[in-house]
């Protein structure tokens, strides 16, 4: 073999090389090419109805929740996989829906290990306002809350996120668009009143605490419908 057609096999050997190990890297073309174009990981459908459920919902491989079609209802969040652990929030029945902790490493901060999005789908005319809501257990946080943050109306004990971090929908003619809630879901905006030395009231500040902190209790989503039949949300894994 002469030395120019050693060299160009040894040349060759190692762009193979380098590809497999660029392959094991990312997990394959094919998985570097999902990571470019993320694909839903789990969808959940929130149907609207007239008259309340009162079959048993609580199927774990059930990715629908029934809500009251006129009416605030109850979401329930619970810490684990995503699945739905109870679909009826219909006549005062809270539905039970469990996904991931958005805060693994607990600094107060949203991972952004997964997003969320929704659309809304089904009749036009429909509309809805989604409140993530939870108790809050920071006396602290409590005590300089500003009075923007409302109590919950299906839970006194609770209070709501503020309202520009409310998620709103309605449902007009033509195709409806994804949009990204992942902030608004996955965490609750609290307005707090900031003071000076002497006591005196300066300003106010946001606090935004992702959910199943340790300063929050109860978290859930307070569904509160116009005649909504259907929205999508969409998690999507981003890692």
């Amino acid at each position: 073999m002469s030395r120019k057609t050693s060299t160009r096999l040894c040349a060759a050997i190692a762009v193979i090389l380098g590809l497999l190990s660029t392959l094991a890297a990312t997990g394959g073309l094919a998985a570097n090419a999902a990571s470019q174009n993320p694909h839903p990981n789990y969808l959940l459908n929130i149907i609207g109805v007239d008259n309340g459920k009162t079959a048993d919902m609580t199927d774990s491989q059930r990715r629908t929740i029934f809500v009251d079609l006129h009416g605030r209802s109850k979401i329930e969040l619970v810490e684990g996989d995503f699945h739905v652990l109870d679909g009826n929030a219909t006549k005062g029945s809270p539905a039970v829906f469990a996904l991931p902790d958005p805060d693994v490493d607990g600094d107060g901060i949203l991972d952004g290990t997964y997003t969320v999005a929704v659309r809304p789908l089904g009749t036009p005319g429909g509309k809805v306002t989604i409140s993530t809501c939870a108790q809050l257990l920071d006396g602290t946080i409590e005590d300089a809350l500003s009075g923007r943050n409302r109590r919950s109306v299906i839970d006194p004990d609770a209070y709501c996120t503020l309202e520009e971090y409310e998620v709103r929908l309605e449902r007009k003619r033509g195709k409806s668009d994804w949009g990204d809630v992942t902030e608004e879901l996955l965490s609750i905006a609290f307005e707090v009143n900031i003071y000076d030395a002497d006591g005196t009231l300066i300003g106010t500040d946001i606090v935004q605490i992702p959910l199943f902190d340790d300063r929050l209790e109860g978290e859930f989503w307070e569904y509160d419908n116009d005649g909504m039949r259907l929205i999508q949300v969409r998690f999507t894994l981003t890692s």
